[in-house]
């Protein structure tokens, strides 16, 4: 008889994920979003998997009145402290599986960054994906960042699905008479590897309006 360790569940993976470092992110928010976001007035945010906090904060900082949420107890703590030590009111932090449930209510902005886990099943972040746009108000933008793929330094990348912008809104099924695309990009940047070898990866951006 062979034994067989169970697949770690996305939240046991996550959760391990944070637990192994004190900090795992710089704690700046993520250029891309940076980018799309500063020049649009503020109202409500809805940040999915909003990790150790810098995206939300930073939204926060400008007005915005954010929901971010994770489904890692570890990353949410720390992101309290943060906003906390940062003095940054009008954040809801709440603690979501989303492949199970998502939040009430509809959002002026919805921010899916880097919205990519080695765990679970890719129909799983797709439905999410699509309770994302349904959660976003009309005339307001439904933004999602993720890899376009990795650096040619990484010799065993994990097995994560990386979707074009093509890909991805052909799986949302968007409605041509409820959406318009703003921006279908592809940015590339430098990533030197941990022992400094030469390296660049590229990003996926997706910025649709929801028309109505």
């Amino acid at each position: 008889m062979t034994d067989t360790v169970p697949a770690a569940s996305e939240s046991e993976f996550w959760e391990a994920f944070y637990q192994e470092k004190e900090q795992v992110w710089s704690g700046k928010p993520n250029p891309l979003l940076v980018r799309e976001v500063e020049s649009l007035s503020a109202g409500r945010a809805l940040d999915l998997g909003c990790a150790e906090g810098a995206d939300a904060i930073w939204l926060a900082q400008r007005g915005w009145q954010v929901t971010a949420v994770d489904i890692s107890e570890t990353a949410l703590k720390r992101a309290v402290v943060r906003a906390a030590d940062a003095g940054v009111p009008g954040i809801t932090w709440e603690r979501w599986d989303l492949s199970q449930s998502f939040p009430e209510g509809l959002f002026d902005l919805v921010s899916a960054q880097f919205f990519h886990s080695p765990v679970g099943l890719d129909q799983n972040r797709v439905k999410t994906l699509r309770r994302a746009a349904e959660a976003v108000a009309p005339g307001g933008v439904l933004l999602i960042v993720g890899h376009a793929g990795f650096p040619a330094w990484v010799e065993n990348p994990p097995p994560v699905r990386l979707p074009s912008t093509a890909e991805l809104m052909e799986s949302l099924g968007f409605d041509p008479n409820s959406w318009k695309v703003e921006l279908e990009d592809v940015v590339g940047h430098d990533m030197p590897g941990p022992d400094g070898q030469p390296g660049t990866r590229e990003d996926n951006v997706l910025r649709m309006r929801r028309l109505r």
